[in-house]
């Protein structure tokens, strides 16, 4: 009896994993836009809703749950920059996607900032870092390590090195494997997708 005891938490963990992996979410935001279409081309139509918050920061665990922010199916030109408070390139290009982000306010042009700081560091750095600048755009984090795993499905252009910027609108898509130098140089990249 002991040493069945001793293995109750984890079928207990596995039972939660087993009956609530195919839940519907209450608030119906990471459902795909159609469900007839084939997994490869389903597109997403709403928020995708984060593992948890942390300062305010929403939080995903693995990059599954993200994804959705790079299928978006609607109008709107949408500007995912990955990046980190301690990367300084970065920190130094902020100032422009929070510039984007003012100019366009009330048009469909979306700025994304997908933090890769380490998870250990989200409430210490990443939280502080958002509230003190007090950023305007979106801010996600991204506590998903694995990124040999998922960087080719951002851009096969990605090297993996940040600052990196994907923009996408419907199937049309530009990659920025660089650090931004100014409001102009996203701007002319955005202009043709809007």
């Amino acid at each position: 009896m002991k040493s069945f005891t001793r293995f109750m938490p984890f079928i207990y963990g596995l039972a939660l994993i087993l009956f609530s992996c195919n839940a519907s979410p209450a608030n119906g935001q990471d459902q795909p836009a159609s469900s007839s279409a084939p997994a490869a081309q389903k597109k997403i139509t709403q928020w995708p809703a984060p593992a948890t918050y942390i300062g305010g920061v929403p939080i995903y665990d693995e990059f599954s749950q993200v994804e959705p922010f790079f299928h978006f199916d609607n109008d709107t030109t949408y500007v995912v920059n990955f990046w980190a408070t301690w990367c300084k390139p970065c920190v130094e290009e902020l100032p422009y996607f929070e510039e984007l982000t003012e100019a366009y306010k009330g048009q469909k042009v979306r700025v994304i900032l997908v933090s890769l700081d380490f998870p250990r560091q989200f409430e210490s750095k990443l939280a502080p870092f958002v509230g003190e600048r007090q950023l305007q755009s979106a801010v996600i984090a991204l506590a998903d390590g694995r990124y040999n795993d998922w960087i080719d499905k951002i851009s096969t252009e990605w090297t993996g090195a940040i600052p990196a910027t994907y923009i996408y609108k419907g199937e049309q898509s530009r990659f920025i494997g660089t650090s931004v130098k100014s409001m102009s140089e996203l701007e002319a990249v955005i202009q043709p997708l809007l």
